[in-house]
């Protein structure tokens, strides 16, 4: 390793280049000064230095520019022009929802252009090189900005560009990108856990690991938006009786979205609720549950009392003055409200902030909810300063979102949180538990399907146990009203169980059959998180074609080997190896010196100690 370049897990990266708001400016260097620690890269840019600070042992790059105005500059980074020798990038989706995948260089070349969003990735990215071997490549800290990965291979060798977003928000003369963190290692989960150990120790806040598994039932995946106050404690019922019978650890019930009549509106309930939350929390905790409710804080209906009594609420577009709507429902679809557009709250507004601690506290010491399930986080995160106007200027964006994250930890107390549809990294320390992919939906392949929940379970699983308790979100247990045989609904329990994490489930539990009642509880009875690995990640070559997404956009599709493959270690020492077979033909494998013969959607479980 000497001048530029860079070396990690089989992996050369050169052609190092500084980059300013996306582009490499016109500069001068690099100079290199070699040090007892490693050494430093400077450019001459304009009036000012950019600099790259290299630390061995571990390789750790801190890349500042000195020297320039900041409030200008959205954001900073380096460009690797040349990362050689890689058969396969990982690209990690920013949000729950966005994916998290391989990329086969070769077989994507060709079509790679057709969809923009396999080629940006962000906080971390896997590199498998032509030997094997893995590097990986990430930043440390993910509360003060927001960080991306862009890649470019389909006219040459592959390039990178790693930038942290600043978004003008630095005064002075000096910008500092996150640290980023350069590992090497020969099995890509282990390396990404290295990494994740990295993150989780250059946090300033510890995480909130419970030793316990966060097991229950939410309303969403059976009843989703059509719920009221007699169906829940039918449910509830239902859900009392199951635990006493199995005798299982089944600790949360959640009532999902339904309760309120619009996104914005959440201390008012609808007519289904006649007693309001109180009362039915009251209920839920009587039959010793843990009661829970959903809540999108980011989120503004058009029709909510909210947004026509404090329209200066929400985030409005610099150039339009409109407010900013991520969201939108103009057809026959209104998600059971009446709202045709969805704004972004400006946490940064005191009246808004104020009335956001309202309902939190009120939700957690007035009507007494002990878990919280946050959606669509993703809002307060998505617009930065050259799009979206805030109350507040001069915030980047992750600033802003860790405004609602901070205020969410301080007035519910030690509640359990959960976060979905936002940001994977930023709330390590303050949420109990992450959604790391899609809404599992009703059917095998699709996109809110098993499809999508067995592709990103397996690449993101890593982080479960070191940021969080990961959750690969609910077990369909119902015989009815899905399009999955009982070999899929049954593999599905076992790779979302033995996965570790968050447990939970939708049905009506008294209308489900003794056998995928034992299947559920067998699980749930390991109350304690699990150690869970995927042997074959990043592991297995790739072909690629070109489908379509949920919005119709042109979307890379990925196919491999069709046999997942999950590796338990519990704590008595026993290993369980359990082979899915997610494809629709026979196959067999041999695993531990035993033939296995798997039929479609099957899995099978091997036990050794």
């Amino acid at each position: 390793m000497t001048g530029q370049a860079l070396k990690a897990g089989g992996v050369v990266f050169t052609e190092l280049a500084p980059l300013i708001d996306g582009v490499v400016p016109d500069c001068v260097g690099p100079q290199v000064a070699e040090s007892g620690r490693g050494r430093t890269l400077t450019w001459s840019v304009g009036t000012g230095r950019f600099v790259v600070e290299i630390d061995n042992d571990p390789l750790t790059l801190r890349i500042s520019l000195q020297g320039m105005a900041g409030d200008s500059v959205d954001s900073i980074g380096l460009r690797i022009g040349r990362a050689a020798n890689v058969v396969r990038y990982l690209r990690n989706g920013y949000t729950s929802w966005d994916g998290s995948y391989f990329v086969e260089l070769d077989n994507a070349r060709g079509i790679i252009a057709a969809d923009p969003t396999a080629v940006v990735g962000h906080a971390m990215t896997a590199l498998v090189s032509e030997a094997g071997e893995t590097a990986v490549l990430g930043f440390l800290r993910h509360d003060r900005f927001q960080s991306r990965f862009r890649f470019a291979f389909a006219e040459g060798p592959l390039s990178i560009d790693v930038e942290t977003l600043i978004d003008a928000s630095v005064r002075g003369d000096r910008i500092e990108a996150e640290p980023l963190v350069l590992l090497s290692g020969v099995d890509v989960e282990e390396t990404l856990r290295d990494w994740a150990r990295r993150v989780a120790q250059a946090s300033p806040l510890r995480p909130r690991i419970r030793e316990r598994r966060i097991a229950g039932w939410c309303s969403w995946y059976n009843l989703y938006a059509s719920i009221s106050e007699p169906i829940i404690l039918e449910h509830l019922t239902a859900a009392a009786q199951f635990r006493a019978r199995y005798q299982v650890p089944f600790d949360v019930f959640q009532i999902d979205d339904g309760f309120t009549p619009e996104m914005g509106d959440w201390l008012e309930v609808k007519p289904q609720f006649p007693r309001g939350m109180q009362p039915l929390l009251a209920d839920i905790r009587a039959k010793g549950f843990m009661p829970g409710l959903w809540i999108a804080p980011f989120m503004v209906g058009n029709r909510s009392r909210l947004y026509a009594e404090h329209p200066d609420w929400v985030v409005t577009d610099r150039t339009s003055g409109k407010p900013i709507a991520p969201m939108t429902f103009y057809g026959e679809f209104r998600w059971h409200k009446r709202s045709e557009e969805y704004y972004v709250l400006d946490i940064t507004h005191p009246a808004a902030e104020a009335y956001v601690r309202k309902v939190f506290r009120t939700w957690a010491r007035d009507w007494g909810c002990g878990y919280f399930k946050t959606d669509f986080m993703y809002f307060g995160s998505e617009y930065g300063p050259r799009q979206a106007r805030w109350h507040v200027e001069g915030l980047s964006r992750i600033e802003i979102w860790m405004r609602m994250a901070r205020l969410i930890r301080a007035e519910i107390g030690d509640a359990l949180w959960l976060g979905c549809g936002g940001p994977i990294w930023a709330g390590i320390g303050l949420m109990d538990a992450v959604r790391i992919g899609r809404d599992i939906g009703v059917s095998w392949e699709g996109h809110y399907s098993a499809e999508s929940l067995l592709r990103d379970q397996a690449s993101r699983n890593f982080g479960n146990g070191i940021f969080w308790q990961a959750d690969p979100d609910c077990i369909l247990l119902r015989e009815r009203f899905h399009h999955l045989t009982d070999e899929q609904v049954k593999s599905l329990a076992l790779f979302a169980g033995l996965a570790g994490g968050v447990l939970m489930t939708s049905d009506r539990l008294d209308e489900i059959s003794d056998e995928r009642g034992r299947l559920f509880a067998d699980l749930a009875c390991e109350s304690r998180p699990q150690v869970c690995d995927f042997p074959q990640l990043g592991r297995v070559p790739l072909r690629h074609r070109i489908g379509t997404s949920h919005t119709g956009a042109l979307k890379l599709m990925s196919e491999g080997d069709p046999v997942l493959l999950q590796r338990v270690r519990k704590p008595d020492g026993t290993v369980l190896t359990a082979l899915l077979n997610t494809g629709s033909t026979p196959t067999d494998r041999e695993i531990d010196g035993v033939r296995v013969s798997l039929p479609p959607y099957a899995t099978r479980v091997l036990e050794r100690r």
